[in-house]
C-alpha cells in the first residue's frame, strides 16, 4: 500500500469509527485495526490522535467548501448567493451522512469551539464564504445587523436540524422542500 493510500485508509477508518462511537470511543488501536495497519503506523502520519481528528476535519471541511463553491458566483446579489450556499450545504449533508455526523460531532466538541472562535469571532474566517456573505450583506443593509454568531446560528441551526432529520428518516427532503427550507432560512436573516 502506498503512503498516501495508507494515510487515506487511516482517515477513512477514523471517520467510520468516530461517527459510530464518538471521539472517545475510537481509540488509535481500533482505528489501526479498521485501517489494516499497526498502531505505530498511524503515528508516522499523525503525531497524536488530536492531530488525526483535526486533519480529518480539515479534509472534510475543504471538501465541503469545494462543494459549496461549485457554481458559486461572487458577483451575484446577496440573496442569490445565500440560497446557493445553503442549498449546496443541505444537499451535501443529506448525500454525505457520515461526513455530516463527523462534522456535527466536531463542531459540538472542544475542537469545534476553537474553530468557531478562530474563524467566526476573530479575523481568521476570511475564507469562509458565509462570513464574507454576511459581512457584505450587513454593509449593504440586505442582512440584519446582528452579530455574526447569531447569523450563523439562524442559518446553520435550521439547516443542520433538517439535514439530521432527513438522515434519521423523520422527513424526506425532495428538491421542492429543500428550496423552501433554504428560503425560510433567508427570511430569518434578511433585513
Amino acid at each position: 500500500m502506498a503512503i498516501t493510500e495508507k494515510r487515506q485508509e487511516i482517515l477513512k477508518a477514523a471517520l467510520e469509527l468516530i461517527t459510530e462511537h464518538g471521539f472517545h470511543g475510537a481509540p488509535i488501536a481500533a482505528i489501526a485495526q479498521r485501517a489494516g495497519v499497526g498502531a505505530g503506523t498511524i503515528y508516522r502520519y499523525f503525531a497524536t490522535k488530536d492531530i488525526l481528528i483535526t486533519e480529518l476535519f480539515e479534509e472534510l471541511h475543504d471538501q465541503l467548501c469545494l462543494h459549496l463553491l461549485d457554481g458559486y458566483e461572487a458577483q451575484q446579489p446577496i440573496r442569490a448567493r445565500f440560497l446557493h450556499l445553503s442549498a449546496a450545504l443541505l444537499r451535501y449533508f443529506i448525500t454525505h451522512p457520515q461526513e455530516f455526523r463527523y462534522l456535527e460531532q466536531y463542531f459540538n466538541s472542544p475542537y469545534g469551539v476553537e474553530f468557531r472562535r478562530d474563524k467566526i469571532l476573530k479575523n481568521g474566517g476570511e475564507r469562509l464564504p458565509y462570513r464574507v456573505l454576511f459581512e457584505e450583506g450587513i454593509s449593504q443593509q440586505v442582512v440584519r445587523d446582528l452579530p455574526l454568531v447569531i447569523l450563523f446560528a439562524l442559518t446553520f441551526g435550521p439547516l443542520l436540524a433538517v439535514a439530521r432529520d432527513h438522515i434519521l428518516g423523520f422527513v424526506a427532503l425532495d428538491e421542492r422542500l429543500l428550496v423552501l427550507t433554504v428560503a425560510a432560512c433567508w427570511e430569518s436573516i434578511k433585513q
